[in-house]
C-alpha cells in the first residue's frame, strides 16, 4: 500500500510537467483561430512591407537568445525599469506594432489565452512563409517572462570569429549547423554601414569582393549612416542565395563573409548553397529549435494582456 502511495505521489508530481510542454496546436480548445488571427495581422502588413520578415526574424533572435523565448524584448522601460529594449543591439529591432496589433486581436476574442512570446513565433514563421521560405508548424504554449533587464542583453557580435559566435549558439544547446544555417536569415534585411564600415575603409578588406567593395564605399558615402541589403542576390526572399553570395566573397557583415571562410563552417556553407531543398529542411527546423530555448511552460511566467507591460500582480 505504501508503495502504492508513493507511485501515486510521484506520478500527480510528475503529469503536470508531462503536460506543461509545448505542443502543436495548444490553441485548439482555448482559442481556435489564434494561428490564423496572427497569420491574417502578419499577410496584410507584408503586403505593404516586405522588409517586415527581416525584423520579425531579428526581433525573434534577440528575444530567444537572452533568457529565452520568453518576449522579455517586448517590454517598454518604465520611470523604475528600464528593459531590454534599450540595450545597445535592441535599439534598431522593430515590428513592435504588429505584435501589438496581432496581440490586440487576438485578446477581443480569446482574452488572456495567447502568449506575446508565441506570438512572435507564429508572426515570424508567417513571415518566413511569405518571403517565400518554408512553412513549418511550431509547437505553441510558450508563457511570456516577467523580467526585461538590458544588462542580461549581451548577443554575438557582426565581428566575432566563428569559433567564438559559435561558443554562443552553443551555450543555447545549438550546434554549428543550427548556427550557419540561422545566420542564412541574413538572406534577407539591410545592416548599417556602422555595422560594417571598417570593412570597407582604406585599402578595404580582401576577403571582400572588390565590385561589392566599390559599391558599398557609394552607399555609405552618404549621411545619416545609410543601409545596405546583407544578400546581394534576392535580398527580400528566404533562400538559399545568401550563402552562394558569401561564397563569391559578398558578405556585409564579416561574420557573415567568414562562414564561407572558416574552415569550421565553410564547408556547411557549400552545402547550403548548393542546396535549396537542404536549405529549406534545415533552415525550417533550426527555426523551431530557436523557438524552444528556455521556453516558460506550464504554471511559470504569465500571459501578459499587453504584451509592452508585466501584468499588475
Amino acid at each position: 500500500m505504501m508503495r502504492m502511495k508513493v507511485m501515486l505521489v510521484l506520478y500527480l508530481m510528475i503529469l503536470p510537467l508531462a503536460l506543461a510542454q509545448l505542443k502543436l496546436g495548444f490553441y485548439r480548445s482555448t482559442c481556435p483561430p489564434a494561428e490564423s488571427i496572427v497569420e491574417a495581422v502578419v499577410r496584410k502588413r507584408f503586403d505593404t512591407d516586405k522588409s517586415i520578415t527581416a525584423a520579425l526574424l531579428r526581433m525573434h533572435f534577440h528575444d530567444c537568445f537572452v533568457r529565452g523565448c520568453d518576449a522579455s524584448i517586448l517590454i517598454d522601460s518604465t520611470g523604475q525599469n528600464q528593459s531590454e529594449k534599450v540595450a545597445a543591439p535592441n535599439l534598431t529591432v522593430r515590428g513592435y506594432d504588429l505584435i501589438d496589433q496581432a496581440k490586440n486581436a487576438l485578446e477581443s476574442v480569446c482574452p488572456s489565452k495567447v502568449s506575446c512570446a508565441d506570438v512572435i513565433t507564429l508572426a515570424t514563421r508567417d513571415s518566413v512563409f511569405l518571403s517565400g521560405g518554408p512553412f513549418y508548424d511550431v509547437p505553441t504554449g510558450r508563457r511570456d517572462g516577467r523580467i526585461s533587464n538590458p544588462d542580461e542583453v549581451n548577443l554575438p557580435g557582426p565581428s566575432l570569429p566563428v569559433s567564438q559566435a559559435f561558443q554562443s549558439f552553443s551555450d543555447r544547446g545549438m550546434t554549428m549547423d543550427d548556427m550557419v544555417i540561422l545566420l542564412g536569415a541574413h538572406t534577407v534585411g539591410v545592416a548599417h554601414c556602422s555595422f560594417f564600415s571598417y570593412r570597407i575603409s582604406g585599402s578595404g578588406d580582401p576577403t571582400m569582393d572588390p565590385a561589392l567593395l566599390a559599391k558599398l564605399r557609394g552607399v555609405c558615402g552618404a549621411a545619416n549612416d545609410p543601409t545596405a541589403f546583407l544578400d546581394q542576390g534576392t535580398a527580400f526572399a528566404v533562400d538559399n542565395e545568401f550563402f552562394r553570395q558569401i561564397r563569391l566573397r559578398r558578405g556585409l557583415m564579416e561574420i557573415d563573409q567568414e562562414l564561407a571562410n572558416d574552415r569550421l563552417s565553410r564547408g556547411l556553407v557549400s552545402r547550403f548553397a548548393a542546396n535549396a531543398t537542404l536549405f529549406r529542411t534545415r533552415f525550417a527546423e533550426a527555426m523551431v529549435k530557436l523557438g524552444n530555448i528556455q521556453v516558460l511552460v506550464g504554471n511559470a511566467g504569465e500571459i501578459r494582456k499587453n504584451c509592452r507591460a508585466f501584468n499588475p500582480n
